[in-house]
């Protein structure tokens, strides 16, 4: 079937674009949802009344989405997730818990242009992530992926690195506190002395 899409559709086209696609996906999708109409002369002449406006739009998209990039890539997002002692995960890491770790910074992406590869990511460790933007434009993310057990470890080793610098930051204060006393008994010392030989010059 022959259709005008409505709005850009991941995998397909974007607003204002004329594709040709299965029936069923047309009847069932698009055309209810209003991603597209059917093609015919009178749609046709609709949109090329529109298409100036659709072209100022795809503009300020393109523009949206290189500045988005720029600010995903700088992302770093972390999943604690339940796993065995291996570091197997127990399920897999999904896009919606994905979508949901960006939310939680702000960003709000649709789940369907969240790219995980489920089957992959079985294991904790580090991986990327690819979010499609508008267009060819798309942004890569790294994901750590740790367990649970992981987590408390690094919070166990954190808490004692904590620990070691306040009692290292602690022991270094008395010793300059020490030295500070010593360097002032020692020109309390030299002051009497010098008192003494001005009396014994007298």
């Amino acid at each position: 079937m022959k259709i005008i899409l409505n709005q850009d559709v991941i995998n397909l086209g974007e607003e204002g674009d004329v594709v040709v696609v299965k029936d069923g996906y047309a009847r069932n999708y698009l055309l209810p949802t209003g991603a597209a109409v059917i093609y015919n002369k009178a749609n046709a002449n609709i949109f090329k009344r529109k298409a100036d406006m659709i072209e100022k739009r795809k503009i300020e998209k393109r523009a949206e989405a290189a500045s988005l990039k720029e600010k995903l890539d700088a992302v770093s997002l972390e999943l604690v997730v339940p796993a065995g002692e291996s570091g197997k995960l127990f399920g897999s890491v999904t896009s919606q818990m994905v979508q949901e770790a960006l939310s939680k910074l702000g960003f709000e992406i649709e789940k369907k242009k969240i790219e995980v590869a489920t089957h992959a990511i079985k294991m904790t460790g580090v991986y990327t992530i690819t979010v499609h933007l508008y267009e060819n434009e798309s942004s890569q993310i790294k994901l750590s992926v740790v367990s649970e057990a992981q987590l408390k470890e690094r919070e166990k080793k954190a808490q004692e690195e904590a620990k070691a610098k306040a009692k290292a930051e602690a022991e270094a204060k008395a010793q300059a506190e020490a030295e500070a006393k010593a360097a002032e008994e020692a020109n309390a010392e030299e002051a009497v002395e010098t008192t003494e030989e001005v009396k014994e010059e007298e």
